[in-house]
C-alpha cells in the first residue's frame, strides 16, 4: 500500500545534545496528543467512513502522521545520542534511561507509556471527525508549547514550526471531510409523519414506553 522514501519529510540536523528538550518533545511521539496516536486513530477510522473522499483524507493524513512520528523520533534521538550520564540525570531522565537506555520509547513527557486508550473510534463518522478536528487543535497547541520551551534552540524550533503548520492543514482537511460526510448522510435523511407518529405514541402509551423509533422516507411523509 505504501511506498517508503528513505528520507525525512522535513530535514532535521540538531547540532547540540540536549536531553532536557528530548524529555518534553517525546510527548509528541507517544503522548495523548502525539503522532503515534494520531496515525493509528486516522488509519483505523477510515474503514467506517461513508464516502470515498473522507476515507482518502483519513488515509492521507494517517500516513503523513507516520512521517511525523519518524521526525519526532529523530528529534529525540539526535538530542540524546551523545548525552552523558550526568546530562541524563540532570534532565530527569534517569528512570527512562534505566528502562530504555537511549532508545526512543513511546511515552508522554510525564513518563506515561503509550496506550490505545488515546485512540478514539466511535463507530460514528461525525463523532470520529469531530474528534479528529479536536485532536489536530490539541496537537497544534502542544507544538506551540514545545516551541516556547525550545526557544533557545533554533534547529529544534524550525522543525517544530513545520510540524505545527501541518496540524493546521490537517484541521482544514478534516473540516472538508466532515462537510462531505454531512452531505452524504443528508441524502439518507428520514422524517416522521403525523399518522405514523400518532400510531407509535399510542403504542408507547399502551406499553408504558416513551421511545419512538418509527420513521419514513421523505416521500412517504407527504402521503
Amino acid at each position: 500500500m505504501w511506498t517508503y522514501n528513505k528520507l525525512l519529510q522535513y530535514p532535521i540536523n540538531i547540532k547540540c545534545t540536549d536531553p532536557k528538550l528530548a524529555k518534553v518533545i517525546i510527548s509528541q511521539y507517544g503522548g495523548p496528543d502525539g503522532e503515534l496516536a494520531a496515525s493509528l486513530r486516522y488509519l483505523s477510522q477510515r474503514f467506517g467512513m461513508p464516502d470515498e473522499n473522507a476515507k482518502a483524507i483519513l488515509n492521507d493524513i494517517g500516513t503523513e502522521e507516520l512521517a511525523h512520528l519518524e521526525m519526532v523520533g529523530t528529534l529525540v534521538n539526535q538530542l540524546t545520542k551523545d548525552a552523558t550520564i550526568e546530562q541524563i540525570e540532570e534532565a530527569g531522565l534517569a528512570p527512562y534511561y534505566t528502562d530504555h537506555g537511549l532508545d526512543v520509547y513511546p511515552s508522554s513527557a510525564a513518563g506515561v507509556p503509550f496506550t490505545s486508550a488515546y485512540i478514539a473510534c466511535k463507530g460514528d463518522p461525525v463523532a470520529n471527525l469531530q474528534e479528529d478536528l479536536a485532536a489536530e487543535q490539541k496537537a497544534r497547541a502542544t507544538y506551540e508549547k514545545l516551541i516556547d520551551l525550545c526557544r533557545d534552540n533554533a534547529d529544534v524550533v524550525d522543525v517544530l514550526r513545520y510540524l505545527r503548520s501541518r496540524e493546521i492543514v490537517h484541521f482544514q482537511r478534516f473540516g472538508e471531510a466532515l462537510n462531505g460526510v454531512h452531505d452524504r448522510l443528508a441524502q439518507k435523511r428520514y422524517y416522521m409523519n403525523n399518522k405514523k407518529m400518532n400510531h407509535m405514541n399510542n403504542m408507547s402509551n399502551m406499553s408504558g414506553s416513551n421511545l419512538v423509533d418509527f420513521n419514513c422516507t421523505e416521500n412517504e411523509c407527504n402521503d
